[in-house]
């Protein structure tokens, strides 16, 4: 035993001999080189490729790598059995993330590649004005050689595409408002203030016709999606929405439905708080990409309706005076011409499809009146209002969606239901109640779906019946579905005015010469 004691000792002597001579007969820059062509070899016989991606890139944060984590985790949570959790400010949702040194595999364009999610200690700091992290943390994707030029740039691509579709949708919508009066600016030099948004209309909650809902999901969804169109059309990433209708139709739940479903924040304009053209291109330029842009009630903020149905050349139709009106501001002004600063409607077309309307990118602009009639057709042509939305009075397939919502109520509950549901059918569109009606009829009796029904039931009947008989000197009972037709034909004279056809103007300056001497006739005789 003693002898192998013996004989161990004498060999590790030779080995530490052997290393001391190893270091004196080859000095270290020989052996890094003989190391470094060890590892190169290795590369090159082996099939993969290996791209590392750190979290701190010098001093500033790495972007690709926070992409890669949000990517990572929209479907680790589904496949790895270790996961880290992190919830980042203003974001209403939990990430799921890679434990230190885990390892996932991922598939683009049946390429299979491989990720690691890579823990180290900092071995030493040097001084920074920035204090770094104790770990060094980074993501290491080892690909096959033969698919690094195939798929390396446009995976990455698609890695930071998805991950800013992640961050919009985890992130807290804001909505925005220029209630600040005067164009002033908060501390960051903001005109924008902003409160967290939180309406909670969706598509599914909203009482409109299934297939109209569709259409315009389908519509945004093919906007969103469309960057490469628009650039090879040379088109501005924009597209403007017009909903007109009585009030109470659901204008603002569509305008929150349609921010909830792409995950865009609102920008709120309040044009009597707007003083100039060039403050408004202001506020134009201080909203973000992928944003809604919102004049509710447009035909009321300011006077810009229609110039032609006023007679003249309608100059004094189409700007608005803050100084000279007291109806918008709260008060009389006096000496009414102090402050000539105004908002034209040739500022406001350049502001919804000028040059300024392309500062950005992906935005939708959004208008809302009750008489659509009373607008300019300037206003309503395409490019600037490319998609006309009627909300209209509640129908049997909207009722049927407010049932649903209030009370949990279905056709197919049992005979009565049935019963009940087939005389709301018959009253629903004679009644021509608008959605806010009916929720009130149902929000009063929710705690009971028998007498909610009817209730809503007798209210829609005698609704109808009023409307049967309120035909004679009373609005039509159609007017409101006609209202778009009424304009666009207003804008069809427009063109004609415009085109020099005069033929109808002069004819109509006789029809009225004609009724007024008639008139005049008519006074001599009764005389």
């Amino acid at each position: 035993m003693k002898e192998l004691w013996t004989s161990i000792a004498s060999v590790l002597g030779v080995l530490a001999f052997c290393q001391s001579l190893l270091q004196v007969i080859y000095p270290p820059e020989l052996r890094f080189a003989a190391l470094k062509f060890l590892n190169r070899l290795f590369h090159c016989l082996s099939a993969y490729c290996y791209f590392d991606i750190t979290e701190i890139d010098g001093v500033n944060t790495n972007e690709l790598y926070n992409a890669v984590q949000l990517y990572l985790s929209s479907f680790v949570s589904a496949t790895g059995s270790r996961l880290s959790l992190t919830r980042a400010l203003n974001s209403s949702a939990t990430t799921f993330g890679l434990s230190n040194n885990d390892t996932i595999a991922d598939t683009f364009r049946s390429v299979t590649v491989h990720w690691e999610h890579v823990v180290t200690q900092r071995q030493s700091q040097s001084f920074s004005w920035r204090p770094l992290p104790d770990e060094k943390r980074g993501f290491t994707l080892r690909i096959k050689k033969r698919d690094k030029e195939v798929i390396l740039d446009s995976y990455l691509d698609h890695i930071m595409e998805k991950a800013n579709e992640i961050r919009r949708k985890n992130q807290e919508r804001l909505l925005y408002t220029n209630a600040r009066g005067g164009g002033s600016l908060d501390s960051r030099g903001h005109p924008w203030e902003s409160v967290p948004f939180k309406h909670p209309s969706t598509f599914e909650t909203l009482a409109m016709d299934p297939d109209r809902k569709r259409a315009i999901m389908d519509d945004l969804r093919d906007f969103t999606s469309g960057q490469s169109f628009y650039q090879r059309t040379g088109r501005a990433w924009k597209r403007g929405y017009l909903l007109y209708g009585p009030p109470g139709t659901g204008k603002s739940s569509m305008i929150a439905a349609m921010a909830n479903y792409l995950g865009y924040d609102i920008y709120d304009l309040e044009l009597t708080e707007v003083h100039s053209n060039s403050e408004l291109r202001k506020l134009l330029m201080k909203t973000s990409s992928k944003s809604i842009i919102v004049i509710e009630d447009i035909d009321c903020s300011v006077n810009l309706s229609n110039r032609w149905k006023a007679g003249g050349t309608g100059a004094s139709r189409c700007s608005y005076d803050p100084a000279g009106s007291s109806d918008l501001r709260g008060g009389d002004v006096e000496g009414g011409g102090a402050n000539n600063n105004t908002i034209t409607l040739s500022g406001l077309l350049n502001f919804t499809d000028g040059l300024w309307s392309c500062c950005g990118s992906e935005r939708i602009f959004v208008f809302t009146t009750n008489h659509v009639e009373k607008l300019d057709p300037a206003l309503l042509r395409s490019g600037r209002m490319d998609m006309h939305v009627f909300m209209s009075y509640c129908t049997f397939a909207s009722l049927k969606i407010l049932l649903k919502n209030y009370l949990g109520w279905g056709c197919d509950r049992d005979e009565a239901a049935a019963v009940i549901m087939k005389e709301l059918e018959e009253v629903t569109e004679k009644a021509k109640m608008t959605p806010a009606d009916v929720s009130e009829v149902l929000i009063k009796n929710r705690s009971d779906q028998r007498r909610a029904m009817r209730e809503l039931l007798e209210v829609l009947r005698a609704k109808a019946e009023r409307n049967s008989k309120y035909v004679v000197g009373g609005r039509d009972e159609v007017e409101d579905e006609e209202e778009e037709k009424r304009a666009l034909e207003s804008h069809e004279g427009v063109k004609k005015m415009q085109s020099g056809d005069l033929e109808g103007t002069k004819a109509s300056e006789c029809c009225l010469a004609k009724s007024q001497q008639k008139e005049e006739r008519d006074e001599l005789a009764d005389e």
